[in-house]
């Protein structure tokens, strides 16, 4: 059984740690929680800014299309199994990140979403087996060049960009997920404000489902849909995940500069 804590990865002094946090101080893992690892007793202080992205995973997978209102708002049908489709490790952005806006794409738009992190091997597993197998939870946001998804007819450019992953700040490793609340806000604004329960399939139904494919390493991530109210991004912006239970995950927006 997962102990509860709040576990994120911290950069000091030019050297990156996973740590549980706590009222500001971070007690240092002797090696990565996937690989085993626990908190040293070493106690640091750390703020915010010291945050980075609390994954390194070798792979994102993703579902969409889960929200029923998500899928009318883009026009199209509620898939009758989960569409299941990658980002890329590269495209995973800590918190206080900058989204990089790229040149080739004119509709960039956000898309909140609750993350699993798993904590074990999973490959042909039950739901039962999956919900044993998750590690904890966080935020994230499914960046995605929208107009490049309906050109291309495949997803992978449109949600594989570099920084079209932010996720973060900090994984919590004990969390009823079946009903929480999920909302995006840009400079302050709600944009899309939904809850778990509104999902086609849940956590452990997606997970199973997945693992029937492919497996899932310590550390994977599964990201698990969106509400409805995606809108576009604009340089400048301010970007917010907030899911209660866990926390807030912001990022800046920026325009890429064309090489």
């Amino acid at each position: 059984m997962v102990r509860a804590m709040r576990v994120g990865r911290i950069e000091r002094e030019g050297r990156t740690s996973w740590a549980a946090l706590e009222d500001g101080t971070a007690r240092l893992f002797d090696r990565s929680p996937f690989e085993g690892g626990t908190p040293s007793g070493e106690a640091v202080s750390f703020v915010a800014g010291d945050l980075r992205a609390p994954v390194a995973p070798s792979k994102i997978v993703c579902v969409g299309r889960n929200y029923a209102a998500h899928a009318k708002e883009l026009g199209n049908e509620v898939p009758k199994e989960p569409l299941l489709f990658f980002k890329l490790p590269s495209s995973v952005l800590g918190p206080g990140g900058t989204v990089l806006l790229p040149p080739e794409s004119e509709r960039v738009e956000h898309e909140a979403e609750l993350a699993v992190v798993l904590g074990a091997r999973l490959r042909r597993a039950s739901a039962d087996e999956a919900r044993s197998a998750i590690y904890g939870y966080t935020c994230a946001c499914d960046v995605t060049a929208r107009d490049l998804q309906k050109k291309d007819g495949q997803w992978s450019r449109a949600k594989g960009w570099d920084t079209f992953c932010p996720i973060g700040p900090w994984v919590e490793t004990v969390l009823d997920v079946a009903d929480v609340r999920v909302r995006c806000l840009v400079d302050g604004e709600t944009r899309q404000d939904g809850r778990t329960s509104q999902m086609m399939f849940d956590v452990p139904t997606l997970l199973a489902y997945a693992s029937q494919s492919f497996t899932f390493e310590p550390g994977d991530v599964f990201l698990t849909g969106t509400p409805e109210g995606v809108s576009p991004l604009a340089a400048g912006q301010r970007l917010s995940v907030i899911i209660d239970g866990i926390g807030e995950l912001s990022v800046r927006v920026e325009a890429e500069r064309p090489r």
